[in-house]
């Protein structure tokens, strides 16, 4: 029992690093593409700020680069937790080796030793001719012939036993670098993060010299956004209104009466319910609306950035993205509805069951009502301004009631 104890141990510790570095590909892949988006953030700010834009539009960049230096310091801290955790298995590892190279030597000493004192041949030819009978013979020469063989059997042992020890120092030696590694680049991210605070803190002074100018473009964008907001419920409790009618008439039923909670709410179909319930199952996997891209504004009630006594509300989430780039389906459905708010303005609405993903802030569209997409797909091109910002506004709705689209994504 306690040796099949000892085979489970070793196995556990040998998965276990063994799986470790599958881990860390995943977190350097992660930290990479950080790394990738904070250039690209820096290098969008620098553009900015060549502009003359606004302030406030540098403080939402140096918003956007502070929130990716804080997932790429949270990612080294993965990293160095990982590491931790395989010094620890590989010194457990060496010492369990160390143990049983201790106990093999002795008992190969031991061994040698009384293969030593048996050394002549004599006294081996007597110890089989004293025998009984000719049966207790054949084994005293199988005993000898077992015994040369286990003794060769545990050198071959003791070898294995230091080459696994010498491959966990090697191990344990590496581990330890990379740790080093790792923890000078968090050391590093959080200067860099300090400076960013810094700049940040540079901009909010700065603006607040204009507070009366930049409190009435709060207001102005916020009404504008209510606005929008109250399109959008508008047009859904208009198809869902339709969809309705459709229903009833194919299926011999009655429509939900006007007014009602249930005329709010799609009468979905069997296969309408299996969309949905897909939908909802991959809540919290689903992909962005953009390739590259960084939430610039949040979803709900929030202070603003630089005046704290100022609530903005924002229903959805914005995206900042790269400049030309192109809107995509987060999941397989139906388009709803192609809506044109404004000249660089046209939403996307895409139905998946009850639940439907708005994209907004659209220049142009490469779908139609009723046309049928696939996850990723591309379905428009993103509005960039004159002062070269592209940003995506996207909402999720289930029937006509707003939710949180940060939890829906794969963040």
């Amino acid at each position: 029992m306690n040796q099949f104890i000892k085979i489970l141990f070793f196995f556990f510790i040998t998965t276990l690093c063994f799986a470790q570095p599958s881990e860390q590909q995943k977190l350097e892949e992660r930290k990479a593409q950080i790394l990738k988006e904070i250039s690209e953030n820096k290098s969008r700010l620098e553009a900015e700020k060549k502009k003359e834009k606004s302030v406030l539009k540098q403080i939402n960049e140096q918003k956007g680069l502070i929130q990716l230096r804080q997932k790429l310091l949270n990612t080294t801290a993965k990293q160095t937790r990982l590491l931790s955790d395989e010094i620890y298995l590989t010194q457990l590892e060496m010492n369990k080796l160390n143990r049983e190279l201790k106990v093999l030597k002795e008992d190969y000493e031991k061994m040698i030793v009384k293969s030593y004192k048996s050394r002549n041949e004599q006294s081996r030819i007597m110890f089989i001719l004293s025998a009984e009978n000719f049966l207790q013979a054949y084994k005293r020469i199988q005993y000898m012939k077992q015994y040369a063989g286990f003794r060769k059997m545990q050198g071959e042992e003791i070898k294995d036993k230091q080459n696994k020890l010498v491959v966990a120092e090697k191990r344990l030696s590496e581990s330890k670098k990379e740790k080093e590694v790792v923890l000078a680049q968090t050391e590093k991210e959080k200067q860099e993060l300090e400076k960013e605070k810094q700049e940040q803190e540079r901009l909010a002074k700065l603006i607040q010299k204009d507070k009366k100018k930049i409190s009435a473009e709060i207001s102005k964008k916020q009404k504008e956004a209510k606005d929008i907001d109250a399109k959008i419920k508008k047009l859904i409790a208009a198809e869902i209104a339709e969809a309705n009618k459709r229903n009833a008439a194919k299926t011999g039923t009655t429509a939900p009466k006007a007014g009602t909670t249930a005329a709010t709410k799609f009468v979905l179909s069997a296969e309408g319910k299996v969309v949905s319930d897909n939908f909802k199952a991959n809540r919290g996997k689903l992909p962005w609306p953009v390739v590259d891209g960084y939430i610039s504004l949040k979803h709900g009630d929030q202070p603003h950035p630089v005046h704290k006594n100022l609530t903005i509300h924002n229903s959805g989430v914005e995206i900042s993205t790269k400049p030309g780039a192109s809107a995509r389906a987060v999941f397989g459905g139906e388009v709803l509805q192609v809506q044109v708010i404004s000249a660089n303005n046209k939403a996307v609405y895409i139905q998946h069951g009850d639940f439907i993903t708005v994209y907004l802030n659209l220049s142009s569209v490469s779908v139609s009502k009723g046309q049928k997409v696939t996850i990723k797909q591309n379905i428009g091109k993103i509005h960039t301004d004159s002062s070269g910002s592209a940003v995506i506004k996207f909402l999720v709705l289930q029937n006509t009631t707003t939710l949180n689209p940060e939890s829906w994504l794969n963040l």
